[in-house]
């Protein structure tokens, strides 16, 4: 590569990283004159960039949106993070999305140099999913980009919004941000009718449409929309109560199950009974019977029942299933 060549492709790569940079500022970061920095954007415009300039003493150059995507620069770190990412969306969470993520994979993994193969396949391989909870409807792309493009400017829209009971209610509302929870999509929004705080699954919203009308930002009353959605979903799922008697002492259930210290309680050095709140007595079965301790269940009556039937499965699987 000649050193013309390699320097366009550092401007190239500086022009991406913020909004602006004036003449003297690349010429200080390439070691060259301003004059030399202006014919390598000129090269850059030939080269169809769309690199625009702003005149005056505080004008500089920046990197436009054109009619057509340039080829662009990642260094180390984006590649991986959008080799990831492509990796998750391919799994198909946006409707007509999934194809094109798997073809710009194909295409970004057959350049990746190798030790940025091996940086991806170690985040990969250390990264497991909670499986059940992250299938879900698929999410319509004209709908996603309406939302984000409202949250992005503050506009507010009206929708037809069908929830969970298959109710259908007509919405005004000032969307606030999109949250991605798995293979699920919720907008965070302050609904206007309601004048309150809500959360919308982006598979039940239908035909959202901006209506020209800009809001000052309202602040949430969480420290951001990611826990707004996260304590909705808590609390629209039913609460168990389970009670277990474990062989084990307190400290091993603690670090073993993940609890907090009050919900255990102490029998003796080897044995405690573990009393614990949960949204699904089916995935505390599982959690339980994995910790590889000893246990008995005290309660509720229908945890004793989904964990035979776990037996019975495990058995059935292992070639082992009896007739008991």
């Amino acid at each position: 590569m000649t050193e013309t060549a390699a320097r366009l492709l550092q401007v190239l790569s500086l022009l991406q990283t913020r909004r602006e940079w004036t003449g003297p500022e690349l010429a200080e970061r390439l070691g060259v004159t301003v004059r030399t920095v202006r014919r390598d954007i000129e090269r850059l415009r030939e080269l169809e960039y769309p690199v625009h300039a702003s005149l005056g003493s505080i004008g500089g150059y920046r990197l436009a949106a054109g009619t057509a995507l340039p080829p662009l620069l990642l260094d180390d770190d984006e590649a991986v993070a959008i080799t990831l990412g492509l990796r998750d969306v391919a799994l198909g969470a946006v409707e007509g999305i999934d194809e094109s993520s798997a073809r710009a994979l194909v295409k970004l993994q057959q350049v990746l140099p190798d030790r940025l193969r091996r940086r991806v396949e170690a985040v990969r391989s250390a990264t497991v999913s909670l499986g059940g909870p992250a299938a879900g409807p698929l999410v319509d792309p004209d709908t996603l980009v309406v939302l984000a493009a409202a949250c992005r400017d503050g506009e507010r829209i009206r929708f037809r919004y069908r929830d969970k009971s298959d109710t259908e209610t007509r919405r005004l509302a000032e969307p606030h941000n999109l949250v991605s929870a798995g293979r699920r999509w919720y907008l965070v929004a302050w609904d206007i009718d309601r004048a309150d705080w809500r959360t919308f699954r982006v598979d039940g919203v239908d035909a959202p449409q901006p209506i020209g009308i800009r809001s000052t930002p309202r602040e949430l009353p969480t420290e951001d929309a990611a826990v707004f959605v996260a304590r909705a979903l808590a609390r629209s799922r039913p609460i168990h109560r389970v009670t277990f008697l474990v062989h084990a002492s307190a400290p091993d259930l603690i670090e073993s199950f993940r609890v907090p210290s009050e919900e255990i309680e102490p029998i003796d050095d080897n044995t405690c009974l573990l009393r614990a709140s949960a949204d699904s007595l089916a995935w505390t079965a599982v959690r339980i019977a994995h910790l590889g301790l000893e246990f008995e269940v005290r309660d509720p009556p229908e945890m004793a029942d989904l964990l035979a039937d776990l037996g019975r499965k495990l058995l059935r699987a292992a070639g082992r299933a009896t007739d008991a």
